[in-house]
């Protein structure tokens, strides 16, 4: 489970993503996040999936990695694709599949629907294999560096997502190493009906919480140990820089921007 999932972890790799300003990245993959929804007919969707796979095949992180890390995620794919499938009354009828209409709008809405979703894990997950968790912390500090005119704890938010993000694997080793714990001992999860497994679930997540707490408290007092003392007078060991790649890859961004537009009209 936890071999299989890349959100929160960073591989480490010699790619001009990697060497990208984190800001950058930032920016473009929040950019994207919106401009996603902008995509209206195939030539869209086909312009936005060229740029995610090429972005993918930048960061020279082998492909086999990426489908596997996003395994977890196909399962929501594929029931977003079959929801709409079965439900949208929209367009000719094509068949029937076990008494229920399948419409010529319910399968094209269905697959736009699982491809924007696909891309938007996809490039959000970039972010993570490229970039290092201290990095991604200054980042979001130095961007919303503007609200602590407004008292806004701005190094205490960006320090608590880097944080989240860093955990996740880790949790997922754990609820792993916890599962196979309990199987070995008789704790079915998979067979049985569904009101058992939900109750055989209970005995996972209260060791998991524990061990949550636990990791937790160690690392306050780790930090409280090295004279952590919050975002006042901190400096960093490399300081962030926006150099001639990053504009490059802006101008390039702005080029995709565009191209969407041309191509929804």
């Amino acid at each position: 489970m936890a071999s299989s999932l890349i959100i929160g972890q960073y591989v480490p790799a010699d790619s001009v993503v990697h060497k990208l300003d984190p800001r950058t990245k930032i920016m473009m993959i929040f950019t994207f996040v919106v401009i996603v929804f902008f995509a209206n007919n195939a030539y869209s969707y086909l312009w936005l999936t060229v740029f995610s796979l090429s972005s993918a095949a930048l960061t020279k992180i082998k492909p086999r990695f990426l489908l596997k890390g996003l395994k977890p995620v196909w399962f929501l794919i594929v029931f977003t694709f079959l929801l709409h499938l079965f439900v949208t009354r929209e367009g000719d009828v094509l068949t029937t599949i076990l008494g229920f209409p399948i419409y010529s709008g319910a399968l094209i809405q269905g697959f736009q629907i699982s491809l924007r979703f696909f891309l938007l894990i996809l490039i959000t997950s970039l972010l993570t294999l490229t970039t290092t968790p201290i990095e991604i912390t200054d980042a979001i500090e130095t961007l919303l560096h503007p609200l602590k005119k407004i008292k806004f704890p701005v190094h205490e938010l960006a320090l608590m997502m880097s944080i989240s993000l860093r955990f996740i694997p880790t949790l997922m080793q754990e609820t792993e190493k916890i599962s196979k714990a309990q199987a070995s001992r008789g704790v079915d999860f998979k067979t049985g009906p569904l009101k058992e497994r939900i109750q055989a679930v209970v005995p996972l997540l209260v060791p998991l919480f524990v061990s949550a707490f636990k990791r937790a408290e160690e690392l306050a007092m780790a930090m409280e140990a090295r004279g952590y003392r919050g975002g006042e007078g901190r400096t960093r060991l490399r300081e962030l820089e926006i150099v001639g790649r990053d504009y490059v890859a802006i101008a390039l961004f702005l080029i995709v921007m565009m191209g969407l537009f041309v191509l929804r009209t």
